[in-house]
């Protein structure tokens, strides 16, 4: 038997026995290792997203594993591969697909939301959506490459260069990322971000953060850039603050890249985007080559993944892990172990 992480209702999950088949043809049948829990996971365990998804629904989509089994015509992967998801399926069909934009295909399937995810013992999946993995990244490291690849699109789209004043606001998981993704390329960054153990963890991977209930940060914003403005600022936070502070902060011709989900309405100083000539870019998802860029960050510690997670949960305890993460607190990313009672399987092993 396996078992399976299911979102049931508004704020219920629980863990039950998964279907199980044979992979069909083009597909691969996948032992998770660790799946980790994000903000939009977040946002469908509050019912936020009940419209779009149908239950019960298996979750998640930051994953790594390994290949137990290939469907027919399958090729180019055996069991034991170690691999990760770009959880993408697109219709090739619509304007944005015909467009070479299939990421934000108008009819998209996100896997674990739009369909079953990760967050189970076997998973069957394209085989076009595999990643591979080097051996030598190990399987937790490797459960942070999705998001990686998130914000390697999002610096992407911003179009970040070297030398560019950059400021995130929000200093979660992806924020952090955003943040380090930059520095990458040569960008002098600031965080913004209220909680203390978010922000403590942050200063201890190199990053300079502010804490916006302590200071003004457009105060410091034109201090640190001799009263320019930031060239770039992403907004990360998911909140009405957070969009302010984003939006003030920019100097003429600023970019300011969305990132977070917000889920309601929000006023925005459309005057400050006039005045200074603005530009608003949105960013969803990634492709191919920011999933594969995410993976060459993360192995080569670039990314030190292992510095941002907080916990590892076995499946079962999973339904908890959501609810700690609600609580906010000392905790920035919580991984799922999915290798529950699978030791005897071939391919499994992590």
């Amino acid at each position: 038997m396996t078992l399976a992480v299911r979102y049931t209702a508004a704020r219920t999950l629980d863990t039950a026995p998964a279907e199980t088949r044979s992979p069909g043809p083009g597909e691969v049948e996948l032992a998770p290792a660790y799946v980790g829990i994000c903000g939009t996971d977040l946002h469908i365990f509050h019912g936020d997203m009940d419209a779009r998804v149908h239950t019960p629904a298996v979750l998640g989509h930051e994953m790594s594993g390994r290949v137990v089994r290939v469907g027919p015509g399958v090729e180019g992967w055996q069991p034991g591969d170690a691999v990760t998801v770009m959880p993408l399926r697109w219709d090739d069909t619509c304007p944005a697909c015909g467009s070479g934009h299939q990421h934000v295909c108008q009819h998209l399937d996100f896997i674990g939301i739009d369909s079953p995810g990760a967050m189970q013992q076997r998973w069957i999946v394209p085989a076009d959506t595999l990643i591979r993995l080097p051996d030598s990244l190990a399987l937790d490291r490797a459960a942070l490459v999705e998001p990686t690849a998130v914000a390697v699109h999002d610096v992407g789209r911003a179009g970040v260069r070297g030398g560019e004043k950059v400021v995130v606001v929000g200093g979660g998981p992806v924020g952090v990322l955003i943040a380090l993704v930059a520095r990458a390329v040569g960008a002098e960054v600031r965080v913004v971000e209220p909680n203390a153990h978010r922000r403590r963890l942050a200063e201890e991977l190199g990053l300079t953060v502010w804490n916006p209930t302590a200071k003004n940060v457009s105060e410091l914003v034109r201090e640190w850039t001799a009263d320019a403005g930031a060239d770039v600022a992403f907004e990360v936070s998911g909140a009405a603050a957070g969009m302010d502070t984003a939006v003030e902060v920019l100097g003429v011709r600023g970019r300011l890249c969305l990132v977070a989900i917000h889920s309601r309405y929000r006023e925005v100083n459309l005057h400050r985007f006039f005045w200074r000539e603005l530009t608003l870019v949105g960013a969803r998802l990634y492709d191919r080559s920011d999933f594969e860029r995410a993976v060459a960050l993360v192995a080569d510690g670039t990314i030190p993944a292992e510095r941002l997670i907080s916990k590892v949960v076995p499946l079962t305890q999973a339904p908890a892990a959501f609810e700690a993460l609600e609580g906010g607190g000392d905790v920035m990313k919580i991984l799922v172990d999915c290798t529950e009672n699978t030791d005897n399987i071939q391919g499994a092993a992590v």
